[in-house]
C-alpha cells in the first residue's frame, strides 16, 4: 500500500500527534521566503457565521476512481472523506474518535469488537447501515487485489457479524496499529447493495452508497466534481448545501484561480504562491499541522549506495536549509530524521532524536566519509520531475551536494505518471539509485514510516533486511501500551538513522487558503479522512 505524497502534493508538511501523545512538536513559527512576516502554525480558522449555498475548491488533479479501496493519495482522500465514513474517525485536531462504530471493545490482544451507530442511513438506498454491511465492505478492501488498504488486514483471521450492529474482527497476532487504521479509508463502510448493483463502475460514476455528510453529484470528467449535502445524514448537517471540486493541474493556474476568486479555497497550496496570496489582501493563507516529512528514498543498495558511509555522506553534504529556502519558500523545518517530531510524546522524543546527526551541512566530514568508502567519482542516478519543489528543486539540490564531495550524482527527469509508478512499478524504477519522496503519516504513529524498512515491505525498494530491525517492529506493533510502543520505537528511528535507509530533509506546514467569503475548514491534514467540507460556512 502506498501513503507517500503523490505528485504535486509535494505540498505539505510538518506534523502534529494524536490522541496517543502531548504535542512537542517542530518549531511553530519562522519567516517566510518573499515576506516580512512571520509563518505560525494555527490551530484552527474562524468559526462560520452561517450556512452558505455553495463553495469552491481548487485540487491539483482529478481521482482516478473515488473507490475507497483505491483512496490512497491527495485527490481521492480530500474528496471522499466529505462522502464516506469509517468506522473510526479523526478529528481536526487529529485524534483518534469513533466514527461509524459507536464503541469499541478490545477484549483481547486479538480481538475487536465494533459496535456500529443505529439509523446510519446510506446514501443511494437510504436503507439503514448493518453489520452486514461492514463485513461486506471490510472484506472487500481485505481480500480484493485490487486493494491498496489489504495490508492493513494482514493479521487478521475472520471478520463477522455478531450482531445485528455488532463486527467482530479476530486477529492472528496482536495488532496495536489495526485499529488505528480503521480511521483511514481501510475502515470505511458502504452500502453492499450499492457496490454490488455499480459492479466495475463503482467509484467512477453513479452512487458511492456511504453516510457522510455530502454524496457524490455530477463528476465532469477532466474538470470538476460536485458534492451534495446529505438530507439523510446521521451526524450534523453541512453548512454547505453543494461543494465543487475544480481540477487545477498547472500550478500557476492553480494560483491565480485562488488570485482571482475562481475558486474560493484550497489545500497544498504551491509555495511559490505563499507571498502573492499574502500580499493580495483578498483571504486568508494558514499553515497547519501535518504528518509528512520530504525525504529522498534509497532505492538500490546494489551499487555504490550499499555502503552506509555513501549514504552518510550524501546525507551530510545535503544543505536543508537551503532547500527549505529555496524550495519550500521557507516554510518549513530541516530534519534529520523521517518521522516528524510531533508525532513522539515528550519522553520518547528525546529518546528518538537525541543522538541522531545535525540536520546541518557538513562538507568537509562528507568527503572524508566518500574517501573512507573509496566511492570518488562513482555515479548515482537520481529521478527527478516537474511536479513539484520536492521532485525538482530538491533534486538539483542533491545533485550539487554530490559534486562538492565527489560523487557524480545523474539526473534522469520522469514524467508526472511516471513520478506515480515509482511507488509501485519495480519496472518503473528500474536504473534509478534514489527519488524524492514526500510521505505523510495514515495514522498518528511514527510506527506507520518506520515499518517501510521490515524485512519484505512493500516500500522496502532497496531489499533492507536487518534481524535486528525486524524483531524490533514486532515488537512494537505487539505492544498495545502507547508509551511501551513508542520507546520501542525510538529504537527503530534511531537504527534507521544510522544506516540512512532514506535520507530525511525536511518538514513542511499543511498550506490552507481560503477567501473572504468562506471560514472554517481545519488548517490540518485532518482533511485526508475528517470531512472537513462540511464544517466550511459563511465567513460573513
Amino acid at each position: 500500500m502506498r501513503r507517500s505524497a503523490s505528485p504535486l502534493a509535494a505540498v505539505l508538511l510538518t506534523a502534529l500527534l494524536t490522541a496517543l501523545t502531548a504535542c512537542a512538536g517542530p518549531p511553530g513559527t519562522g519567516t517566510a521566503a518573499g515576506s516580512k512576516q512571520t509563518w505560525t502554525l494555527s490551530a484552527a480558522t474562524p468559526a462560520p457565521k452561517g450556512d452558505i449555498n455553495s463553495f469552491s475548491w481548487a485540487l491539483y488533479a482529478e481521482p482516478p476512481t473515488l473507490d475507497f479501496i483505491s483512496a490512497f493519495d491527495y485527490p481521492q482522500n480530500m474528496i471522499l472523506s466529505n462522502v464516506c465514513e469509517s468506522l473510526m474517525s479523526w478529528t481536526p485536531k487529529l485524534t483518534e474518535v469513533p466514527g461509524l462504530a459507536q464503541s469499541v471493545q478490545n477484549p483481547s490482544p486479538t480481538t475487536w469488537i465494533y459496535n456500529l451507530r443505529p439509523d446510519v442511513h446510506f446514501q443511494g438506498t437510504g436503507q439503514t447501515m448493518t453489520a452486514n454491511d461492514a463485513v461486506f465492505s471490510m472484506d472487500r478492501t481485505w481480500n480484493n487485489p485490487n486493494s491498496d488498504w489489504g495490508q492493513i488486514y494482514q493479521n487478521v483471521k475472520t471478520i463477522t457479524a455478531t450482531g445485528p450492529l455488532q463486527v467482530t474482527v479476530k486477529l492472528t497476532r496482536p495488532d496495536a496499529f489495526f485499529n488505528q487504521y480503521m480511521a483511514t479509508a481501510a475502515g470505511v463502510i458502504a452500502s453492499k447493495a450499492v457496490v454490488t448493483q455499480e459492479g466495475a463502475n463503482y467509484g467512477t460514476q453513479g452512487s458511492l452508497g456511504c453516510t457522510g455528510p455530502f454524496e457524490l453529484g455530477q463528476w465532469i470528467k477532466g474538470q470538476s466534481i460536485e458534492l451534495n449535502r446529505f438530507q439523510n445524514y446521521w451526524g450534523t448537517p453541512a453548512k454547505s448545501a453543494h461543494v465543487i471540486f475544480d481540477f487545477l493541474s498547472d500550478p500557476a493556474e492553480f494560483t491565480n484561480a485562488l488570485l482571482t476568486g475562481e475558486v474560493d479555497g484550497a489545500y497544498l497550496v504551491p509555495p511559490q504562491s505563499y507571498a502573492r496570496l499574502e500580499a493580495a489582501h483578498i483571504g486568508s493563507l494558514y499553515f497547519g499541522q501535518a504528518l509528512t516529512t520530504v525525504n529522498i528514498n534509497i532505492d538500490s543498495f546494489s551499487g555504490v549506495l550499499g555502503n552506509v558511509k555513501v549514504r552518510q555522506a550524501l546525507s551530510l553534504a545535503l544543505d536543508r536549509n537551503g532547500f527549505v529556502k529555496t524550495g519550500l519558500a521557507g516554510v518549513g523545518t530541516a530534519t534529520s530524521s523521517i518521522t516528524p517530531r510531533a508525532a513522539w510524546t515528550d519522553g520518547t522524543e528525546t529518546a528518538a532524536f537525541g543522538n541522531l546527526p545535525s540536520p546541518a551541512q557538513n562538507i568537509a566530514e562528507a568527503k572524508q566519509l566518500i574517501k573512507e568508502a573509496g566511492a570518488e567519482g562513482k555515479t548515482i542516478t537520481l529521478a527527478t520531475s516537474p511536479v513539484g519543489p520536492d521532485t525538482s528543486i530538491l533534486p538539483t539540490a542533491l545533485q550539487s551536494a554530490g559534486e562538492e564531495i565527489g560523487l557524480n550524482v545523474v539526473l534522469k527527469t520522469v514524467s508526472p505518471d511516471g513520478y506515480t509508478a515509482l511507488f509501485s512499478s519495480n519496472q518503473a524504477r528500474k536504473g534509478l539509485d534514489m527519488f524524492p519522496e514526500t510521505y505523510y503519516l495514515s495514522i498518528t504513529d511514527p510506527f506507520d514510516i518506520l515499518d517501510n524498512f521490515q524485512t519484505g515491505n512493500f516500500q522496502d525498494n532497496a531489499g533492507y533486511s536487518n534481524p535486528v530491525y525486524d524483531k524490533l517492529i514486532n515488537e512494537a506493533s505487539a505492544t498495545y501500551n502507547t508509551a511501551a510502543r513508542l520507546k520501542i520505537e525510538a529504537r527503530i528511528n534511531q537504527l534507521e538513522a544510522q544506516q540512512v535507509l532514506w535520507i530525511p530533509v525536511a518538514e513542511w506546514p499543511n498550506a490552507l487558503f481560503m477567501d473572504k467569503r468562506i471560514t472554517g475548514a481545519p488548517t490540518t491534514i485532518a482533511y485526508m479522512y475528517y470531512p472537513w467540507a462540511a464544517d466550511v460556512g459563511a465567513a460573513a
